[in-house]
């Protein structure tokens, strides 16, 4: 199967006629005259009214920045956006002593939640070089990843402050 460059016009028996607007590996961009923008499928039924002869790099844009992004996620200092929950915006930690002739502490939930994950991106670090290590064996390495787990897993407390779950601490999975 050729591929159709951009700028190939198509009749499509669903969507009616339209210009292949960009190509990805997996599908063409299609906007169509009376459907607009649709992504379809690279071995779609289609009819070719006149085929586009360009290069195409089936590779898009969206797709070398998404893993690009991933990269850097994972072998750089660069941190994640992290939200606190919309609840908790705003809002405030209240250390009260016993002793009630001391004086309690205010803290912005805010800065908290900040240093909290500043916690956690740096666990994330420590984790990245010591699975990149060439000066520790690996059981040396098993050792050192548990304890990480283990400040993980003493962290979920917190979790309660993240807006997204998939950013939340995770400890150590029970078997």
């Amino acid at each position: 199967m050729k591929l159709l460059g951009i700028g190939s016009r198509i009749n499509h028996p669903e969507f009616g006629k339209g210009v292949v607007t960009n190509v990805t590996s997996k599908h063409y961009w299609v906007t169509f005259i009376e459907n607009g923008l649709e992504t379809i499928e690279l071995d779609s039924d289609f009819e070719v009214i006149e085929a586009a002869e360009d290069e195409v790099d089936t590779v898009s844009f969206f797709e070398v920045e998404s893993s690009l992004v991933q990269i850097l996620k994972k072998w750089s200092d660069v941190t994640e956006v992290v939200s606190i929950a919309d609840k908790w915006k705003g809002g405030k930690l209240i250390l009260e002593p016993a002793d009630t002739s001391l004086q309690s502490k205010e803290i912005p939930i805010d800065s908290f939640f900040h240093k909290i994950t500043m916690v956690r991106d740096r666990l994330r670090v420590m984790e990245q070089k010591i699975n990149s290590s060439k000066n520790l064996d690996e059981q040396e390495k098993i050792d050192l990843q548990q304890y990480i787990t283990r400040s993980y897993g003493s962290l979920t407390t917190f979790n309660v402050l993240f807006k997204l779950k998939t950013q939340q601490f995770v400890g150590q999975k029970s078997s």
